[in-house]
């Protein structure tokens, strides 16, 4: 017999939270086991490399595409499905599922390597500032100097924080491992092959549109969850926050990604996004904020410190609602 509660959800991504925070990635575990997102890179780049062909027209590379999202997509809940059934009737499974949620964020590793790069920035200069924000931006290094390393790291940061964390988090409240399973096969795909390059304009198409649609609830909640972090900190301000994020919001050529990045702005008094160079063009967007595009070391480490508070709103939230679900009623 198990305690009620024991398999809900919110209580299961609570523990994931906490694992995730306090053991990131877990480097020595899978340098002898595959990363789930490695094995899932692994398929998407066989099915990229069998059928995205260059000599095939972009109508059947767009078909091929949406029939390589629909299988692998689909097989992944369906794997995710599967696990839940063998999990669902025992403490045991209940741990094992606990640590499938805990593997599948990003919360740690995304604090990690953009710690990273102020590290880099403020003891090793500019260089190695670019390789290390070449880690976690699509965008040309080289292209960037030290402001521009620190605008990326801390643009990375917010919007991962969506795609990484609040996302997929979630969708594992909302369908459970399927939809956490589904939702990162999916946001790997966008990120493989959801490009606007002529490579993947065509055979990405339903990867990135995907993405897109999977984020539309997340991404607004994440900005929210910064813009209440910035109220409980002394470097940030919570209201400016709110209100570049709900101006701004919109103005990123990415649905999904200016909400997290306004708020940032706001909170940070920074101007983030703007025009970018990446190894396949340049994207002209606006800026978001009304501060200045003169970021430093500084305010990567502020950034940080919000993103921190977030995560622990976050789940203060999470705990907060299975308590109010199962321990404020009588069994």
């Amino acid at each position: 017999m198990t305690l009620p509660g024991l398999h809900d959800p919110l209580l299961l991504l609570y523990v994931g939270l906490v694992v995730d925070a306090l053991f990131g990635e877990m480097k020595p575990l899978f340098r002898s086991v595959p990363h789930p997102v490695i094995l899932a890179g692994r398929a998407i780049g066989w099915f990229e490399r069998h059928l995205n062909r260059p000599e095939r027209r972009d109508w059947a590379r767009r078909v091929l595409g949406v029939m390589t999202v629909i299988v692998l997509v689909g097989l992944t809940a369906g794997l995710g499905w599967s696990l839940h059934i063998l999990c669902r009737m025992s403490f045991a499974g209940a741990a094992v599922e606990a640590f499938a949620v805990a593997v599948l964020l990003a919360q740690r590793s995304l604090f990690d390597h953009v710690a990273a790069v102020s590290s880099a920035l403020l003891y090793e200069g500019l260089a190695s500032g670019r390789v290390a924000v070449s880690r976690i931006v699509g965008r040309d290094p080289l292209t960037l100097d030290a402001p521009g390393v620190a605008r990326a790291a801390i643009e990375s940061l917010a919007e991962n924080f969506s795609d990484g964390v609040v996302a997929p988090a979630c969708w594992y409240v909302a369908l459970g491992l399927p939809g956490l399973f589904a939702y990162k096969m999916a946001n790997t795909l966008d990120s493989m092959i959801g490009h606007k390059s002529q490579r993947y304009r065509a055979f990405g198409w339903a990867a990135a549109r995907l993405d897109d649609v999977l984020n539309l609830a997340p991404a607004p909640l994440t900005g929210i969850l910064i813009a209440v972090a910035a109220l409980l900190g002394r470097d940030s301000s919570g209201r400016t926050s709110l209100w570049v994020m709900l101006r701004d919001g919109r103005k990123h050529h990415s649905p999904n990604a200016g909400w997290p990045e306004a708020a940032m702005a706001g909170a940070l008094g920074l101007a983030l996004a703007g025009p970018r160079h990446y190894l396949d063009g340049v994207v002209e967007d606006p800026f978001l904020g009304d501060g200045t595009p003169v970021a430093t070391v500084s305010d990567i480490n502020r950034a940080l410190r919000l993103y921190f508070r977030a995560c622990v709103i976050l789940a203060g939230l999470v705990i907060g609602a299975w308590m109010a679900r199962h321990i404020m009623q009588p069994w």
